[in-house]
């Protein structure tokens, strides 16, 4: 099983990313957003404690995502490996994330850093917000705020990574396809390993 998380803040292009890196190595798609509203939708015990939480304008706590993951990871036993996207965003959530894998005899191979210049992540989101109907894609501030949090989240996740030698920054910027051909370099020169 080989497993990747794809790293990058709003607008660096991790859903473009995402799709075709699925596509291309048959990885299952683990986005926390996707689990929440899938549990939700679905009424499934972790999902109503997570509205909880959501509805009171709270967090989930940790505990509820990464049961949701464990979730998903039982119920694809024949994947060939795991997407992560959007997870995980604190330390404590990686050290979960990595007894989790643990548990199932796998571990965190890769961790994809798409790197975009504020800048830049500031006019796709514009304009994305162009088209897009999310509120949160027409504020310069509220994009700005984004930007901040999740540098400073990621930032430790990040950390934690590279002390293991599985963090891998790629240039986000430029064509799409050449940012998808540095991802797969990276990617296969670690299942080389």
């Amino acid at each position: 099983m080989f497993n990747v998380i794809l790293f990058g803040p709003p607008g660096s292009g991790k859903g473009t990313q995402s799709e075709k890196l699925i596509d291309r190595y048959g990885l299952v798609h683990l986005s926390t957003g996707n689990l929440l509203r899938e549990q939700i939708s679905n009424q499934t015990r972790l999902g109503l404690e997570a509205k909880k939480f959501m509805d009171s304008g709270q967090l989930v706590p940790d505990s509820v995502v990464i049961g949701m993951i464990r979730s998903a990871i039982k119920e694809n036993p024949d994947a060939e490996g795991f997407l992560f996207d959007g997870f995980p965003r604190t330390v404590a959530q990686s050290q979960a994330l990595d007894e989790l894998l643990a548990e199932n005899h796998s571990e965190i191979n890769a961790v994809l850093a798409l790197e975009v210049s504020e800048d830049e992540l500031i006019s796709r989101l514009l304009n994305r917000g162009k088209t897009s109907g999310r509120s949160d894609d027409t504020n310069e501030q509220v994009i700005r705020a984004r930007i901040t949090e999740y540098e400073n989240k990621t930032a430790a996740v990040a950390e934690y990574y590279d002390q293991f030698g599985k963090v891998v920054k790629i240039k986000g910027e430029g064509d799409v396809e050449a940012i998808f051909d540095a991802l797969c370099n990276e990617i296969e020169a670690k299942k080389i390993v």
